[in-house]
């Protein structure tokens, strides 16, 4: 099974890796020429993420960066900042 974000669903999408050779006009060359194609694969950065449920507790999933940074991912608090006693 593919991984693939659990929030948004992004997962791995296929491209194609070219492969060029030859120095460039601007730089004095003929040109540069395209000496190989073969297909690859764009995975998504994916993060293992703690994150707050609903019921108090909490659960792991998978989470990509663009999650974690929209705001879209609640991690959960592993320990109570530091207050400043009143008096």
């Amino acid at each position: 099974m593919a991984r693939a974000c659990d929030l948004c669903g992004k997962g791995p999408q296929i491209g194609n890796q070219v492969t060029t050779r030859g120095k460039k006009k601007y730089l004095g060359g003929v040109g540069t020429k395209i000496t190989g194609i073969t297909k690859r694969k764009f995975k998504p950065n994916l993060q293992r993420v703690r994150v707050a449920a609903e019921n108090g507790g909490s659960k792991a999933l998978w989470a990509c960066t663009q999650c974690i940074r929209s705001g879209a991912v609640t991690k959960v608090v592993k320990k109570v900042p530091f207050a400043l006693p009143t008096k």
